[in-house]
């Protein structure tokens, strides 16, 4: 699993994290795992595995630490 912070958070259900690699990792509410959507914040540590959505590369499984 990988590790990172969360960068940014929207009111939309989805944010960003930052993976330490320069590129951000998008995330959405659904791939969230052992927390809410609403108890995450900016600068929080998560780990999560990489995959692939629709639009391009996604976070999944995404866990706070």
């Amino acid at each position: 699993m990988a590790e990172g912070t969360i960068k940014r958070l929207t009111d939309k259900g989805f944010g960003f994290i930052d993976t330490g690699s320069g590129k951000d990792m998008f995330f959405h509410m659904s791939n969230l795992e052992g927390a809410r959507f609403e108890d995450l914040r900016e600068g929080q540590k998560v780990s999560f595995e990489p995959g692939e959505g629709p639009k391009g590369p996604r976070a999944e499984n995404v866990r706070p630490i």
